[in-house]
């Protein structure tokens, strides 16, 4: 063989290529692969026949062959851990893609809803609930009583409940269907 005789090379392959792919073949599972490993690997050994002085070589071929089902191994549980990683990020973005915008249209909803508030409702409740001034300090404020203060944030979450319950049953509703 390394003096590129052909039929050399045609023996050699003839009386090995069972013994390598039948190695191959139990530690893979695949006819596929391993008939593509052992086909790289007596491919490789023609073009490096001039570079290497093998002394037994079938001892040789079956440790090239271990080697390569080793790689192939190897890259194959690389791309395997890549796939997941690539499946995992891409569900937890669509995940917080979901959230966000979620959180967007409930507070779209929240706005439009305090607008449908009277006026003075939503003054109190503004002060109240997103800017958390004590009542008696929003009854001082605005020249009420704490009574009426009170009544007016009561009045106000219990219109803001009808007023979002269209939009959180849709939000439950689509929960419990994904």
């Amino acid at each position: 063989m390394a003096a590129d005789n052909r039929a050399a090379f045609a023996e050699i392959y003839e009386r090995y290529w069972y013994r390598v792919f039948a190695v191959a073949y139990r530690k893979l599972k695949s006819r596929e692969i391993a008939e593509e490993l052992v086909q790289d690997l007596f491919a490789t050994l023609w073009h490096k026949r001039a570079e290497q002085a093998i002394q037994q070589l079938e001892y040789y071929l079956l440790a090239a062959i271990n080697r390569r089902v080793i790689g192939y191994l190897r890259a194959h549980q690389v791309r395997a851990a890549y796939a997941d990683y690539c499946r995992r990020y891409q569900t937890e973005t669509s995940q917080e893609t979901e959230h966000l915008l979620a959180a967007t249209d409930l507070s779209e909803a929240f706005a439009k809803a305090l607008l449908r508030l009277p006026e003075q409702s939503r003054e109190i409740f503004r002060l109240s609930r997103l800017e958390h001034i004590p009542v008696a300090d929003i009854a001082t404020q605005l020249n009420l009583s704490p009574k009426a203060v009170e009544y007016h944030l009561t009045k106000s979450l219990k219109l803001l409940r009808t007023y979002l319950r269209d939009f959180t049953l849709a939000a439950t509703i689509f929960l419990f269907i994904r």
